[in-house]
C-alpha cells in the first residue's frame, strides 16, 4: 500500500473505494471491544461445561487455551484485512477485494449461513432455558419475545446497541466475579467434599493424548466464534484505522482468560469426578454453583445465562448479520432493498429481514440444536479459510509484502487449523454446508445471467482523486451514489 494510503483515515479509505459514508460513525474502539466480548459471551462455558468436561477428561481450561492458540491466527488475519480494507462486509469485503469478487461472493454466502443461523440458534437455546424456568410454556413464544426485544434495540440505532452491550457485559462480568468469590470460599472452606485446586485440572500428562487435543481443538475453535463480528462494524468505527483488528485480538484474549479462570475453578469444584452423566451434563455448572453456595445463587446464574444468550448475544449477532446483508446489497450481490437505512442510520430492512427469518427458522428448528449448530459451524469455518487465503493473496501476491510472518506464516497456520477442524466436522455439517454453497452458486449464476454482477474487487482503492480510469474523483461523503467505482488501473 502506498504511503499516501497508509495515512488515510478509515473514512477517507471508505470514500477512496467509491462508497459514501452512510452508516453513523459513533462506535469507538472500546465499543468494538465491548461488542466483541458480548458476542462471544464471557459466561459461555456455563451452558456447556459438563459436555466439555466429559470430552476433555476434566481438563476444561486446556480446551480454551488450545482454542486461544488456534483462533489467534484467524484473529490476526482479520486484523490485517480490517486494517487494509475498512468495509462493513467482513469476509465478503476482504475476500472480494483481496482475491476476486467471485471468491468474495462465496465467502460472504458461506458466512451468511453462520450469521443468519446464529441468532436462531441463540433464540432456541434461550427458549429451552425459559421453559426450564417456566415449565409448560411454549418454546416458540419465548423465542419470538427475544426476537422482538432485539429487533427494537437494533432499530433504535447504534447508540442503543452500545448502551445495551455495556449493560449486559457489566452484568456478566459481575457474575463472573461472584462465581470466583463463591468458588474460592467453597475451596478454602471445604464446602464441597473432595474439591481442591490443582494444575492437573489444566494439564494432566497421564490423560493428554493426540486424539484428546484434536477433539478439544474442534470444541475450542467453535467456542470462540463471534469475535469476527467486530469487523462488520468497521464503517461505524470512530477509532483509528485498524481499530477493529485490535479490538478482535483483545476481545479474543480477554474472553479466553475469563473462560480459563471460570472453568478452572469449576473443574476444581467438580471434586475430581471422572465425568458427568448425560442427565447431569447440561446443567453441570449450575449444579456446581448450587453445591458451592445455594439454590438461590444457582437460579440467579441460570437467569443471567438466559439473558446473556437470548438478548445480549443474539442482539449482537443480529447487528452483525444486518451489516453483512447491507454490505452485500450495496455491492449488488443481494436485493437492493437491504441497503436501506432508517433515520437513525442503521440498515432497517436488513434488520427486519434477519428478525423475520429468525422467527420463521425458530419455529422450524425448535428441538434441533445439533443440526443448526453444525450448519453454523460450517459457514464460519469455510469463510475463515477463504479469509486466510485472502491475506496471502492481497498482501504477498498483489502487495509484494515482505512481512513473511503476518502475511504468509500466520495465514498458512490458520488455514491448516481451520481446514483440519472443517475436515473433521460432522457429516451433517458438511452435507448441509455443501447444499448451501450449491444454492449460492445458483444465486450467483442468476445474477450473472441478469447482468447484475458486481464490479468491486480491485486489490486496493485508488488514491483520492483517482477513483476510475477517467480520473473522476471517488464519491465524497454525502454524495448520492452508494455504488462502488470501478478501479481498473493499479494504484501503486
Amino acid at each position: 500500500m502506498s504511503q499516501q494510503h497508509s495515512e488515510l483515515s478509515a473514512q477517507q479509505q471508505l470514500e477512496a473505494y467509491g462508497y459514501k459514508q452512510e452508516l453513523q460513525r459513533s462506535v469507538s474502539t472500546t465499543d468494538l471491544l465491548v461488542y466483541g466480548l458480548v458476542f462471544m459471551v464471557p459466561i459461555a462455558p456455563w451452558a456447556i461445561f459438563g459436555t466439555v468436561y466429559n470430552a476433555s477428561s476434566g481438563m476444561v481450561p486446556l480446551v480454551y487455551l488450545v482454542g486461544l492458540v488456534a483462533m489467534i491466527f484467524t484473529a490476526l488475519a482479520y486484523a490485517q484485512m480490517a486494517k487494509s480494507i475498512p468495509l462493513a462486509g467482513s469476509v465478503f469485503s476482504y475476500v472480494g477485494r483481496g482475491i476476486h469478487p467471485t471468491a468474495g461472493f462465496f465467502a460472504g454466502w458461506a458466512i451468511l449461513l453462520d450469521y443468519l443461523l446464529v441468532p436462531t440458534l441463540l433464540y432456541v437455546f434461550a427458549a429451552e432455558s425459559m421453559v426450564g424456568i417456566f415449565p409448560g410454556t411454549p418454546r416458540w413464544l419465548w423465542a419470538l419475545v427475544f426476537v422482538a426485544i432485539n429487533t427494537v434495540i437494533n432499530l433504535a440505532g447504534v447508540s442503543s446497541l452500545k448502551l445495551a452491550n455495556r449493560i449486559f457485559l457489566l452484568i456478566e462480568l459481575v457474575f463472573v466475579v461472584v462465581f470466583v468469590v463463591i468458588a474460592i470460599v467453597a475451596l478454602t472452606g471445604g464446602t464441597v467434599p473432595g474439591a481442591s485446586f490443582s494444575t492437573a485440572q489444566v494439564f494432566d500428562p497421564a490423560k493428554v493424548s493426540a486424539p484428546l487435543i484434536a477433539s478439544a481443538l474442534s470444541i475450542a475453535v467453535l467456542s470462540f466464534l463471534g469475535f469476527d463480528g467486530i469487523s462488520t462494524l468497521s464503517e461505524e468505527s470512530t477509532g483509528r484505522r485498524g481499530g477493529a483488528g485490535l479490538a478482535m485480538i483483545l476481545a479474543l484474549v480477554i474472553v479466553a482468560f475469563l473462560f480459563v479462570v471460570q472453568t478452572w475453578l469449576a473443574s476444581a469444584l467438580a471434586a475430581g469426578r471422572d465425568s458427568f452423566s448425560d442427565s447431569e451434563a447440561g446443567n453441570a455448572f449450575f449444579t456446581i454453583v448450587e453445591q458451592a453456595s445455594s439454590s438461590g445463587w444457582a437460579t440467579a446464574f441460570f437467569a443471567v445465562n438466559v439473558l446473556a444468550v437470548g438478548i445480549a448475544n443474539a442482539m449482537a449477532a443480529q447487528a452483525a448479520t444486518s451489516r453483512l446483508l447491507f454490505s452485500m446489497s450495496r455491492d449488488r450481490q443481494l436485493p437492493a432493498f437491504l441497503h436501506k437505512l432508517n433515520g437513525r442510520l442503521v440498515p432497517q430492512n436488513a434488520i427486519l429481514v434477519v428478525s423475520v427469518l429468525s422467527a420463521i427458522l425458530v419455529l422450524f428448528f425448535v428441538g434441533q440444536i445439533d443440526t443448526i449448530s453444525s450448519l453454523v459451524n460450517f459457514g464460519a469455518l469455510f469463510g475463515f479459510m477463504l479469509l486466510h487465503v485472502s491475506v496471502f493473496v492481497h498482501h504477498m501476491v498483489k502487495g509484494k509484502s515482505r512481512n513473511w510472518l503476518l502475511h504468509l506464516v500466520v495465514p498458512l497456520i490458520g488455514f491448516v487449523i481451520i481446514g483440519y477442524v472443517l475436515l473433521n466436522a460432522a457429516v451433517e455439517a458438511k452435507v448441509g454446508g455443501i447444499i448451501w454453497l450449491i444454492v449460492g452458486a445458483g444465486v450467483f449464476l442468476y445474477y450473472r445471467s441478469t447482468g447484475r454482477s458486481t464490479e468491486v474487487g480491485s486489490e486496493e482503492p485508488g488514491t483520492l482523486g483517482e477513483g476510475d480510469p477517467t480520473g473522476a474523483p471517488a464519491s465524497p461523503a454525502g454524495s448520492s451514489t452508494a455504488t462502488p467505482i470501478r478501479t481498473d488501473k493499479d494504484p501503486r
